[in-house]
């Protein structure tokens, strides 16, 4: 490393190298490129801006690699949380293209779960006992059935089963294989029932009332996904058209309710296991958001928090899987993982290997326990896209002016991978920088807020 160290600091070519990790903001694996840019004036030819990494150290440039997991790349997480709080919040104050109007339309924050695969042990509040449990105390496999401590929520037993030999392992990994299913339904009784509760056709409500939403997937404890999600009811052409006068937070709540309980979905046909019944869980929590100058219900800026800290952790996170795919049974089973999360990943791959359930890809997706979705999603108008934030903010921080929205310019780009990660000494290096762009952003954030407190007081 200390060779590497001087190699880099004796290059003639280290301050630019150096700007270059700067403007990653000290990623942990940049992507490597090679090529240039011309921009050109179509009517004359003349060259108007020309870029070639020729001139750059290594003739690479170094972009982030925008890994969503803190654990993997903190500079790039705390940028992809930046942008998921940003993304939410629009869409439920308004601004990045949303109108402020957005506060005042009917909006939920509703927390769908899966439902029991068998009982495990649970944290407690209040020193009330795990499963004090009358009557009888042991399973089928002489297992107890009762637990009379008190479990802190980080205890080790939390979350595990009771007895693992009655647990439904295959029905838990179906279920993650299928959420994406759940929550299409779910979304379409929505429609459904709010027509019938309202007293119209699902034609007619569809010309008056439009549902967006945007959901982030979390792992429970039992290593079970739960799914948050931001519902919000505009009129029938997005959040730029009221909603109707009728559709009221007070509507939708126990819309919401019904359209999750009468999910019955059926999982694919195997020999093996049957059909398996796919439903939403029992526990259901839906609660409003605090309306447009409103003390009631929960705060915008606390539910985009919220939402953006789960973004950025992986399964790792939670020690419900791995950030990364299995190659077989042995590495599973090498994985610093309980008993329990590894049983499901040996489920995933077991399943994984029947012909009838290969559409649902369990192998490939055994490291997230059968779980295949994105951690967030959204619908079409909820808000602004990832796509764009990353465009608003690459303008913000472009050097040179983007002469490509010029009518008589045009450029031409030839880029292509040449690699990714650092050296042990870059790696260093950068960490540093992350480092030193963190506390700096602590400091302004600090004095910002003893400014605001002194303009308070004055």
């Amino acid at each position: 490393m200390d060779q590497d160290l001087i190699r880099l600091v004796q290059d003639p070519r280290f301050s630019r190298w150096l700007e270059q990790v700067n403007a990653t903001g000290g990623c942990a694996h940049p992507i490597h490129l090679t090529g240039s840019t011309t921009t050109r004036d179509t009517a004359t030819g003349e060259v108007l801006h020309h870029y070639d990494t020729r001139d750059e150290p290594g003739e690479r440039l170094l972009i982030r690699c925008r890994n969503r997991r803190q654990t993997v790349c903190a500079p790039c997480s705390r940028l992809h949380a930046g942008d998921t709080f940003h993304l939410v919040r629009a869409g439920l104050a308004g601004g990045k293209s949303l109108p402020t109007a957005v506060q005042e339309h009917p909006r939920l924050f509703v927390t769908l779960t899966a439902p029991s695969f068998g009982p495990v042990h649970r944290a407690t509040t209040n020193g009330e006992r795990c499963r004090p449990r009358r009557g009888a105390e042991a399973c089928e496999h002489e297992r107890p059935l009762r637990c009379m401590a008190v479990h802190e929520v980080n205890d080790a037993p939390v979350g595990q089963p009771m007895c693992p030999a009655c647990y439904d392992y295959p029905a838990h990994v179906l279920w993650h294989a299928n959420v994406g299913r759940l929550w299409k339904a779910f979304t379409d009784n929505l429609y459904n029932h709010m027509a019938a509760r309202t007293g119209r056709t699902r034609s007619g409500l569809r010309r008056t009332a439009r549902i967006s939403y945007a959901k982030v997937a979390e792992y429970q404890k039992r290593a079970a996904v739960h799914v948050h999600a931001v519902i919000r009811l505009d009129g029938a052409r997005g959040p730029n058209d009221p909603p109707p006068p009728w559709a009221t937070a007070e509507v939708l709540a126990p819309v919401v309710r019904t359209a999750a309980a009468t999910v019955r979905l059926r999982s694919p046909y195997s020999r093996a296991l049957g059909e398996q019944e796919l439903r939403w869980g029992a526990q259901l929590d839906v609660r409003p958001l605090r309306a447009f100058g409103g003390r009631e219900g929960l705060a915008d800026d606390a539910v985009a928090a919220y939402v953006a800290k789960y973004v950025t952790k992986g399964a790792a996170d939670s020690s419900a899987g791995l950030d990364h795919p299995v190659a077989g049974p042995d590495s599973i089973n090498a994985a610093p993982l309980s008993a329990h999360v590894q049983e499901l990943m040996h489920t995933c791959w077991r399943l994984g290997g029947l012909p009838e359930l290969e559409p649902l890809r369990l192998r490939a997706w055994a490291h997230t326990l059968g779980y295949r979705g994105h951690i967030l999603t959204k619908s079409r108008v909820y808000s602004i896209t990832y796509a764009a934030l990353r465009a608003e903010r690459a303008d913000h921080e472009r050097a040179v002016p983007d002469l490509s929205e010029e009518p008589d310019a045009i450029t031409e780009a030839r880029w292509r991978y040449v690699g990714s990660g650092h050296s042990l000494g870059a790696a260093l290096i950068a960490a540093g920088v992350a480092e030193d762009q963190a506390q700096n952003r602590e400091i302004y954030r600090e004095e910002i807020t003893q400014s605001g407190v002194a303009d308070d007081a004055t």
